[in-house]
């Protein structure tokens, strides 16, 4: 089957996606929203802002208008921030081709709905979230755009609840430099990509307090067993978490100094306040909005996730990181628990 791709979004994984698509001789169309940007792409091939250095192949054909972008396209990728989700695929929704597969890269929980991003791109189309018609993957793991950009070796995982679906996707993305493994547990590889950006805001606080490494793995593993136990409530597996879309993802992106997510957490680490860091990003820090989503599943599943709380007490609340640390490590003494 010659599959020909739409992806929905301009920042770093749609740029990084497009090129390995095209790289495998995929005719591939890219959308973003803004048509100034997207005329300067389509001329420049390059979004400096975005992913410096980055030339994106001449084959892609960018666009801003919905339908050319999906005309005759059996794969869309869903590469936009989780709290834009719902808006652009409301527009994009009468053009979509019937029986075209969707897969996301998005790492969230939406605000208010507290739907996982296939479950808001669903709903946004007319679609049922809990078991939509439309076949949908979630494609995830440790992938900081940068090192993709430059073919650096990693993983992904494609996860479906159809196993014909994870291993469409796993043949279309695979490279000889980046390895797609399959998966059946659609709910954990989405908690797991979401929830790991709001632990990875603690990591970064930890290095702006330059409280050492013994605090920052510690963080890292207790922070797993929340994630675990969330997703094991929601329905998720446990064993998700302790893979490559699991721990994985959340080592890569609590320790890479390009991580969006740890270097906002640096930055409130060493006084900054959140709004001036949101004000001087030029990409959204998805795990500032997650963190508001996260804290509500919590209470509604009633799972304990004391690091996530104090994460959400810091950015929304005034409370200082150090004196959360403290608070943390006075927390009454248990037996370990993982999941």
């Amino acid at each position: 089957m010659t599959e020909q791709v739409a992806i929905v979004g301009d920042g770093q994984m749609g740029l990084v996606l497009a090129g390995v698509l095209a790289q495998r001789g995929v005719g591939v169309r890219l959308w973003g929203r803004s048509e100034e940007r997207v005329s300067e792409l389509a001329a420049t091939r390059r979004s400096p802002r975005r992913l410096p250095g980055f030339v994106l192949p001449q084959a892609v054909e960018v666009t801003a208008d919905h339908d050319a972008l999906l005309g005759g396209a059996s794969v869309i990728v869903n590469a936009i921030p989780t709290q834009f989700i719902r808006s652009a695929w409301k527009r994009l929704g009468p053009y979509i081709p019937r029986g075209a597969l969707v897969v996301s890269v998005s790492k969230g929980i939406e605000n208010d709905t507290l739907l996982r991003p296939t479950q808001v791109i669903a709903d946004a189309t007319g679609d049922d979230p809990d078991g939509p018609s439309r076949p949908m993957c979630a494609l995830s793991g440790p992938t900081i755009a940068a090192e993709l950009a430059d073919r650096l070796p990693a993983t992904m995982v494609a996860a479906s609840r159809d196993a014909a679906v994870a291993r469409r996707v796993q043949e279309l993305i695979s490279t000889s430099w980046l390895r797609i493994y399959r998966h059946d547990d659609l709910i954990g590889v989405e908690i797991a990509g979401a929830t790991k950006n709001v632990i990875a805001l603690a990591a970064g606080m930890i290095d702006g307090l330059a409280v050492g490494y013994n605090a920052k793995s510690a963080l890292l593993a207790r922070g797993l067993a929340e994630i675990a136990r969330l997703g094991a409530a929601m329905g998720a597996k446990v064993d998700t978490f302790f893979g490559v879309a699991g721990v994985g993802d959340l080592a890569t992106t609590c320790f890479s100094p390009q991580g969006r997510n740890r270097s906002c957490g640096e930055r409130i680490g060493r006084g900054e306040s959140l709004d001036s860091i949101l004000s001087s990003t030029a990409s959204v820090v998805e795990g500032v909005a997650t963190t508001r989503s996260v804290v509500q599943l919590a209470r509604a599943h009633g799972v304990e996730m004391p690091i996530t709380l104090a994460v959400y007490a810091i950015l929304f609340d005034g409370l200082a990181p150090g004196d959360a640390i403290e608070a943390l490590m006075r927390r009454e003494r248990k037996a370990e628990v993982i999941g």
